[in-house]
This record gives C-alpha cells, structure tokens and sequence, in this order.
C-alpha cells in the first residue's frame, strides 16, 4: 500500500489521512481495524487502522475536489473488494461503506448507489441529473444519514402524533431529533443504552427474567422498521437544521446493505 500516494489523494480534498497498525495494550481499550474519523489538535483526520497481520491495501479509485468527495477501494484476502466514500458533508468529515452492486466506479455512481430506492426513482422522474445528488431539492430533503421525502396526501391523527421525538439508525450513534413524528406498521422493540439497537418483547421479558436489575436500566418503547413520517424541525449536532412545512417520509441511506459497513467504525 502506497500511503504516500493516499495522502495526496486526499489532500486533493483538503482532508488528511493516518494509516496505522492496531496495537493491542493491556489494561486499555483497543480500537479495532476499519475507518474512522479521527480528531487532533489540527483537526479531524481520516483514521484508517489495519491489523499488522492483515493483507489489506487501500486505494483511491477517483477524486472529485469540488465535491470534496473520493472513493476509496480496499483489497483484501480472497479477493474482497469493498468500496468507501469519503467526503465532507456540511460541517464534519464523513465515512461511507458503500453497498457492493455493479457500477460503481466513481463518487457520484457511489453517492447513488447510497440513495434508497425510492429516493432513487423519485429523482429520476423529477429532476434533472445535477441535481439529484443535492442535499435540498423539490424530490428531498437530505440530513445525514436520512432522505426526507413530501408525503402531501398524508393524513395523520393529531393524538398518534409524537413530539420531539428521536430517529436513530443504532450502533450508539447520536440521533437525529423530530419535532413532530409519526409512525406507522413496525416491530414494537424496547430500547436503552445497553441495547441501542433494540430487543423484541419477548427478548426483553426474557432479559428481564434472567436479570432482574436490567429493568432499571431506563427503557423506552419504540418501532423497529417502522414506516415513519416527521414535520417540524429536525435537528442533529452535526448538521444544519432543517425545517420541514408538511408531512415527509423518512427514509435511511443504503449503507447497512453494504458488507464493509462493519468496518466503518465512525458513528455519528
């Protein structure tokens, strides 16, 4: 691996990047191998940790500078290949698996192949090509990880309307939080700190049983792949807020489709 040659890759987007081995200390947590964005005192930096035992390289496979996006490329044993996007997205660097389907040879192919098929469509037949990667058009309102789409048709009950409610893709990561939301069909889950992701009711009486203690630990009831639609602000440390007039769907990137997901260690 050429780490010299990585470096100018993303210094074309005006991003550094580190490449380090995993070292493993007694006594200390051990950040494993992947990506991450990591943080020092000039700022942040692209953390890519690699297993000194691995056969992996990574390359830069194109370069968009005004976008301030790159594709990066891993190769690794057997002959795996997995694609990341890296970019900049409105006030913090960002790292993306990008799900594995043929014809994705550059960050706009990428970036599309990250749009939820519905958002796909919905842009092909309203807007023209440049601007159908925008995070704000008249097909959707992008934040992040999420695709906001007008669902003017929608009628909604007033008493199943939830306020200031939080979106989360799991993981731990920071959610994204709706002034008005609504939702709809789903997996009624019960959700904490301890499972972010989310435990069946079934899991959690069976949890309970087994561990009497666990049920202090401040669960909230929620829906798993539920159908949900949000209005009002919504906002994110990360991002700008946006302001949405009506009812939207919401909709997740692709990311989770994609294997090399489980390397991106970043959540945001």
């Amino acid at each position: 691996m050429d780490i010299l040659a990585l470096r100018k890759q993303f210094d074309r987007i005006g991003a550094r990047v580190a490449v380090s081995p995993v070292v493993v200390e007694r006594w200390q947590r051990t950040r494993g191998p992947g990506i991450d964005i990591g943080s020092d005192r000039t700022g942040e930096f692209f953390d890519i940790r690699v297993r000194p035992t691995e056969a992996v390289s990574y390359d830069v496979v194109d370069v968009q500078p005004r976008m301030r996006h790159l594709l990066l490329l891993a190769r690794r044993d057997g002959g795996v290949k997995e694609k990341y996007l890296c970019g900049h997205d409105e006030r913090h660097w960002f790292v993306c698996a990008v799900p594995e389907r043929h014809g994705i040879s550059g960050v706009v192919t990428a970036m599309q192949a990250l749009q939820p098929t519905e958002v796909r469509i919905v842009a092909e037949q309203s807007l023209r090509p440049k601007l159908r990667l925008r995070r704000h058009n008249a097909a959707f309102i992008r934040q992040g990880e999420w695709f906001f789409v007008p669902a003017p048709d929608l009628v909604v009950d007033e008493r199943r309307i939830h306020r200031n409610e939080p979106i989360s893709r799991g993981g731990g990561g920071k959610p994204h939080w709706c002034e008005f939301l609504h939702r709809r069909d789903g997996e009624a889950v019960m959700v904490c700190r301890q499972h972010p992701g989310g435990l069946t009711m079934d899991e959690y009486e069976r949890l309970i049983q087994a561990q009497p203690s666990a049920r202090m630990w401040r669960w909230q009831a929620r829906r798993r792949n539920a159908t949900v639609y949000v209005r009002g602000r919504v906002s994110h440390p990360d991002h700008r807020t946006v302001v949405l007039p009506s009812w939207h769907r919401v909709l997740m990137n692709t990311e989770s489709e994609a294997a090399a997901s489980r390397n991106v260690v970043f959540l945001d």
